[in-house]
């Protein structure tokens, strides 16, 4: 017996009518990337080993894909590493090039390698998918699009706050309310320093990343597992759980960073960032959140997500400031900020939410029943004129049963049917079906147009 076909845990096929949706949502985040300048590009689902590794953290490189060397990959391994026991050292002999992790590091691939073709500031947009060999569950796939939105060559805030209107502006027009955590990297860094932990920024920016999953306890347990000493965490602790307003909060801040000039640098940062976002009048949408960690290791500055409020699936977008990313490409002294939308994610809001609007399954506006040989040499030329009208339209391949082909248009969620036989063809008109309420008229070419163009 044959085995059952299946694909790889982590990854989806989609069905035309998901297929719709989702370009439903490419489209309205496309269209709002354009609005504000944006250019598309797009880069290679593979990239070589040597671009992706360490830019993500330990735990982001233990998640990449790799990809086998072609040909004979084991000839060139020295005889003393050819033992598996060596794995690391042989992973390298055997894989050269993985599968990209996220678009932000080809993207500054991409920025150094066309420097000379580029116009600066460079503002780029691309959608394309991903992959990440993570534990599958709900919200959290292997291979997933991400849809990215960046600016490279400029220091300015105003670009952050675009960023947040371009957020703000994505999840109104899908309906989605939400809510944008914004911190600073600098800010957390000045934390790390006056607790005395300059040295493990690291670990504990990935530590209270988890905290809105996992709770304070849990955080706790984590940074202690890892060294930071209980006087450390004692400090840290009444950072993180600030209240108040913004400005409560930046005030606090200023306090408690003051004898920290990357924190304060950060806290100004802020300032500046926020009262742009309250010029935009996006200030009900947008807070301040000191548990917001990011743990990605490029992030230098200004860091964002973005939860829905109606639904608890995670963070649906996410980025931040990238100051040292392309000087790690031999580029160095170039800025950039972006950030990522998450369509999976994305996709199960509105599908939860039963917020995709009913006309986004792409289906035909009308199907043209076959009735034979004589009918199709009348229709043909009638459906190709409402095609040229940019009306979507089929006719039914085969001159089968009526109720056949009256089935198929209901299946497929078609709202008409147009039908042509002996009368209509001596009457030169067709006769338009409603397939919702059942009524039925005969109409000319152009009368079809209009019933279809509703």
């Amino acid at each position: 017996m044959a085995q059952k076909p299946s694909i790889p845990k982590g990854t989806r096929d989609f069905s035309p009518a998901e297929m719709a949706r989702r370009n439903y949502i490419f489209d309205t985040i496309r269209n709002v990337f354009r609005l504000y300048g944006f250019q598309p590009i797009e880069t290679p689902a593979m990239e070589n080993l040597s671009t992706l590794l360490g830019k993500y953290g330990e735990e982001g490189d233990k998640l990449l894909f790799r990809i086998l060397n072609s040909g004979d990959f084991l000839s060139g391994i020295p005889a003393d590493i050819q033992g598996f026991s060596h794995s690391t050292d042989l992973a390298g002999y055997i894989s050269e090039k993985g599968l990209r992790y996220d678009l932000t590091v080809p993207f500054a691939r991409f920025v150094v390698q066309h420097r000379n073709d580029i116009i600066f500031p460079f503002k780029r947009y691309q959608i394309q998918p991903v992959w990440r060999a993570d534990r599958p569950q709900k919200g959290r796939y292997r291979e997933f699009y991400q849809c990215d939105v960046d600016v490279i060559g400029s220091d300015s805030l105003l670009n952050e706050a675009e960023l947040v209107q371009i957020i703000d502006d994505v999840f109104q027009r899908l309906n989605i309310r939400t809510v944008i955590k914004i911190n600073n990297r600098k800010v957390l860094a000045g934390i790390s320093e006056i607790i005395g932990q300059t040295d493990r920024l690291t670990d504990i920016t990935v530590a209270i990343d988890k905290m809105e999953k996992v709770g304070l306890d849990k955080v706790t347990e984590e940074l202690m597992a890892k060294g930071i000493s209980s006087d450390a965490i004692g400090r840290l602790k009444p950072i993180l759980l600030l209240e108040g307003s913004t400005e409560d909060k930046l005030k606090r801040l200023e306090a408690v960073l003051s004898y920290s000039e990357t924190g304060l640098k950060g806290v100004a940062e802020l300032r500046t960032l926020f009262r742009y976002i309250e010029s935009f009048g996006l200030s009900e949408s947008s807070e301040l959140d000191l548990t917001l960690a990011r743990g990605l290791n490029y992030y230098t500055g200004a860091i964002f997500e973005v939860k829905a409020l109606d639904e608890n699936i995670g963070s649906i977008c996410g980025g931040g400031r990238y100051d040292d990313l392309t000087g790690i490409f031999g580029m160095p002294g170039v800025s950039g900020v972006g950030v990522s939308f998450g369509a999976e994610r994305i996709y199960d809001v509105l599908n939860n939410l039963d917020l995709f609007p009913s006309d986004s399954l792409e289906s035909p506006r009308a199907l043209f029943v076959n009735f034979g040989p004589d009918e199709e040499s009348y229709i043909l030329p009638l459906l190709s004129l409402m095609r040229k009208r940019g009306i979507n339209v089929e006719i039914y391949p085969e001159a089968d049963k009526m109720k056949k082909q009256l089935n198929y248009a209901n299946r497929k969620n078609i709202p008409f049917v147009v039908l042509a036989g002996e009368a209509e063809i001596a009457a030169h008109m067709v006769t338009v079906k409603n397939m919702a309420n059942g009524e039925q008229k005969m109409v000319s070419a152009e009368e079809l147009t209009k019933v279809l163009s509703i």
